[in-house]
């Protein structure tokens, strides 16, 4: 408290004084970091993106205190909301060096639409947070049109969301970028993955790449322990390091949801953080192991590349990355073939990569 009894403060029209003569600017909003102005503006920028998202169950546009979401109940005898939320995470750091922000928006989304299609769920709407150190207008409307394009590739509304100025706890260039989204699914057709049984096969979807998963580790090996540099061009994925970490996590709402209404799918993991040992168990009985067979898929270059690098022990590598398999969805024997043929029509790669047999829960690989 030393200094405070110093100070003679007047109100009014009158200037801030010190008692030593020194003027202080009259305190604003926008003098402590935060401007109002440039927030109105972001509204103005965005509306078209979230307006292109909209179903019609969307009653309000932004702008309203909450947003209205109108159940179809023609669709559903027994609806059940699944929700789910999730960040970027360090990925953003890339983007900040890259100064590259009409992606991240992307990995947002398919982060928290892919958890809550695992449970069969139809990705209904989606908000998302945005805490910034600085509100530039141009560069908030770049996120969230890529939040935008990321909720189109779901077939979910963006209906609302929050941009935080935080000066003196983000640096001004910095931002955080986290969403949530809420999807339906008929109760009798929640997918639970306790129906599986020994003998059933896995048939894993190809990710894109890393992801946005284990971006730590990542950014430890290539700008920490190694000194590259974004625009470091690598001939094996055959475009710059920075564009490579930055591409965007596949929605894979599409074609799951399709198998669903198609197939009959008794398992779905979502492989993000913790990769295929962590998150294949979730999807299946415990008293059931995985075995999955390394070499029944390709492994994109960029998996080795940081294994090298880093001399990252394989147990490692799987533990932490997807190494190439975006999600595993567990099926009959006998429907193994058709996953994968109808999958690969809808334009992703499928693989049957292992099948589940007596065990205690957990992922087994040979």
């Amino acid at each position: 408290m030393q200094g405070l009894s110093k100070l003679r403060i007047w109100f009014g029209d009158n200037p801030i004084q010190s008692t030593e003569g020194r003027v202080l600017d009259k305190s604003t909003y926008k003098a402590s970091g935060v401007d109002i102005q440039a927030g109105y503006e972001v509204v103005r920028r965005i509306r078209k993106h979230t307006e292109s998202t909209h179903r019609p169950e969307v009653l309000a546009d932004i702008g309203s205190f909450g947003s209205f979401f109108a159940l179809d109940n023609s669709k559903y005898r027994e609806p059940v909301l699944v929700a789910g939320t999730d960040g970027v995470g360090t990925k953003l750091k890339v983007a900040f060096m890259m100064d590259k922000h009409d992606t991240i928006g992307i990995d947002v989304v398919a982060y928290c639409v892919n958890d809550i299609i695992c449970q069969g769920a139809e990705p209904l709407f989606f908000l998302d947070y945005l805490a910034v150190g600085k509100t530039h207008p141009e560069k908030v409307e770049r996120i969230v049109a890529g939040v935008a394009e990321g909720c189109r590739q779901a077939g979910c509304a963006l209906v609302g969301g929050e941009t935080a100025e935080m000066p003196g706890f983000y640096p001004e260039d910095e931002y955080d970028l986290a969403g949530f989204a809420v999807g339906v699914v008929e109760k009798s057709r929640c997918i639970t993955g306790q129906g599986a049984e020994a003998g059933d096969v896995l048939v894993g979807l190809a990710s894109s790449g890393l992801q946005s998963s284990g971006f730590s580790l990542v950014r430890k090996i290539f700008f920490h322990d190694h000194d590259y540099k974004v625009s470091d061009h690598f001939d094996d994925l055959g475009r710059s390091l920075g564009e490579e970490l930055l591409e965007p996590t596949l929605v894979y709402v599409r074609p799951i949801l399709h198998l669903i209404n198609h197939l009959d799918i008794l398992g779905i993991a979502n492989i993000s953080g913790g990769g295929i040992p962590e998150n294949v168990p979730r999807s299946m009985p415990a008293n059931l192991n995985a075995v999955i067979h390394k070499g029944s898929w390709p492994v994109h270059p960029i998996f080795d590349i940081l294994r090298k690098a880093g001399q990252v022990d394989e147990e490692e590598m799987y533990d932490t990355f997807n190494m190439g398999i975006g999600m595993v969805v567990t099926v009959k024997p006998g429907l193994a073939d058709e996953t994968v043929q109808t999958l690969s029509q809808l334009g992703f790669k499928a693989y049957t990569i292992g099948e589940l047999v007596p065990g205690e829960g957990k992922v087994v690989f040979s």
